[in-house]
């Protein structure tokens, strides 16, 4: 089966498709300066779009992996993502607190995709 990466860089791949599975790499906001919601929609816009160029959606997303700086985040993130994601097309989800590359960043999401 052949391997395609989007947005490639000399450290990572924005997006790798395998097969009719789509994998992102961890997406932060284009704007760290947003609080939490801010950067929490987005990373979701960003996903919309990495899914779109792969060839799938939102509804298709089978795992999320979301990183936290700080778990007092969690409702504002979730203001977000509970309106976003689709209703009976809940993926399997992790959401856990730690340490980001940079202060600025509150919030970091990852998804796996079929297509």
């Amino acid at each position: 089966m052949s391997i395609q990466r989007l947005h490639v860089g000399p450290r990572l791949s924005q997006v790798v498709i395998h097969g009719d599975t789509v994998y992102t790499a961890g997406i932060v906001a284009d704007d760290p300066t947003a609080d939490t919601s801010g950067q929490t929609k987005q990373i979701l816009s960003r996903i919309d779009s990495y899914l779109a160029e792969a060839g799938t959606d939102k509804a298709k997303i089978l795992m999320a992996t979301i990183w936290l700086a700080d778990m007092k985040d969690f409702a504002a993130m979730n203001s977000e993502w509970d309106p976003w994601v689709p209703k009976g097309a809940t993926p399997a989800r992790a959401c856990v607190e730690s340490k980001l590359a940079t202060p600025a960043y509150r919030v970091e999401i990852r998804v796996i995709a079929a297509r």
